[in-house]
């Protein structure tokens, strides 16, 4: 079973996450699967953008708490979005939390519903958000997120614009997107290419500076006793032992 939807319209690659069972939580066979995906798209000189998107109420609940990806192979795939020599643009029109925020800020645009909802919620389960910080950091007001990061608490799409994580949001995400995806069209290839290497720079810098050290502490937090008690409690759907 596939859990990566292709389609294609006038050069402009749709990838869709596809795994409403867990709600398009990144699980290790679904990293693997959008990083082979985006890598024959990023070779197929028919495809001029590539729009990322979902199947059902959830644009990505974060790591699978079941089966979650190594942090190396997040962060390599993270990387990979960024490096992609063609513009990637998010469509939401779900939810994101956690994890899912770090595949929405690696790519170069991002336009959601007006509904949709957003939370760092790692701190609420023992961990920390070290990996998708990477793409984050660089992109976002850093006073905005650490409310964000530090509480856990779900905020709205015009909050996440405010804050930098997304371009724009609309009642009407693919009115919203038409301008944007005429404009690639209407770009010549090599052009973008150069103009998203401009644009990617400084975060690619965070990525050679802190990937180690940020991969290191994604591993250490997620076998403490506290990200055990966290995982444990959120599975049980019960408050972890730390709650006062």
């Amino acid at each position: 079973m596939t859990l990566i939807a292709r389609t294609r319209a006038r050069a402009v690659e749709t990838l869709s996450l596809d795994s409403p069972h867990n709600r398009n939580a990144l699980s290790a066979a679904l990293v693997g699967e959008l990083a082979d995906a985006l890598t024959d798209v990023g070779e197929d000189t028919g495809v001029r953008a590539i729009v990322l998107t979902h199947s059902g109420n959830t644009f990505s609940a974060g790591a699978d708490l079941k089966d979650p990806p190594r942090p190396e192979a997040l962060v390599a795939l993270l990387r990979q979005i960024i490096e992609l020599p063609k513009p990637v643009v998010a469509r939401v029109t779900g939810h994101v939390r956690a994890g899912g925020l770090g595949l929405l800020a690696a790519c170069d645009i991002a336009v959601a519903a007006t509904d949709a909802t957003f939370a760092f919620t790692e701190v609420r389960i023992g961990v920390a958000p070290a990996v998708i910080s990477l793409p984050i950091l660089p992109r976002t007001d850093p006073r905005a997120l650490a409310r964000h990061y530090l509480t856990g608490e779900r905020f709205a799409a015009s909050e996440a614009v405010a804050t930098g994580l997304l371009t724009t949001c609309d009642s009407d995400v693919d009115k919203a997107l038409d301008p944007i995806l005429e404009g690639l069209r209407r770009s010549a290839p090599d052009a973008l290419a150069e103009t998203k290497r401009l644009l990617t720079a400084r975060v690619l810098e965070a990525f050679d500076r802190d990937a180690a050290d940020l991969t290191a502490l994604s591993a250490r937090l997620f076998s403490s006793p506290q990200a055990r008690e966290g995982m444990t409690a959120f599975l049980e759907r019960r408050d972890p032992a730390w709650v006062v």
